[in-house]
């Protein structure tokens, strides 16, 4: 069976001619909800059998609303809200060098290129602005927060589960 990856709610609909407001849950918003793509929509990866097609899309607020292909009125998109959006492992496109998804970076172990020291494991990626936020779960001590800039994140070796970094003063 082909993988599903999560990538948007449908968290309502907007206006009477079929659009709805979709929160977006990727790393890729522009690439994944353009015109032309294809979403599967359920409750879950188990159930989301329908496929659609996004006709429109533009960005409204902290949301994205899009309007799927043949579903013209508020009464064709009333099921919809509360489903979850997916996109295939096929359907990911090819990313340029230095770039990843966020499922490629949780769960990697993080190691201080200067001591060597295993820091703990990403656990979430936040991204509140200017650049991503990497969480690092660290046994028995507060959470570690790595802003994705090139004088913390070194390197990334999807091979071997790990990343190298350089701490900067004050951010333990």
């Amino acid at each position: 069976m082909t993988e599903l990856f999560r990538v948007g709610e449908i968290v309502n609909t907007q206006g009477i001619k079929g659009e709805v407001r979709v929160l977006a849950i990727t790393d890729f918003p522009e690439e994944r909800f353009k015109a032309g793509s294809t979403l599967h929509v359920g409750q879950n990866p188990e159930t989301a059998a329908a496929t659609l097609t996004v006709e429109s899309a533009r960005p409204h607020k902290q949301f994205i609303l899009l309007k799927f292909t043949g579903l013209d009125s508020i009464n064709d998109v009333e099921p919809l809200k509360g489903q979850t959006l997916y996109v295939t492992d096929a359907e990911h496109s090819d990313l340029a060098e230095g770039e990843f998804y966020y499922r490629q970076i949780v769960g990697l172990t993080v190691i201080d290129e200067e001591s060597g020291e295993d820091l703990g494991t990403i656990k979430e990626i936040l991204s509140p602005g200017a650049n991503d936020v990497w969480v690092v779960g660290q046994p028995g001590r507060p959470d570690l927060l790595l802003p994705y800039i090139p004088q913390v994140v070194h390197r990334v070796d999807l091979a071997a589960g790990k990343v190298y970094v350089t701490l900067m003063e004050g951010m333990r």
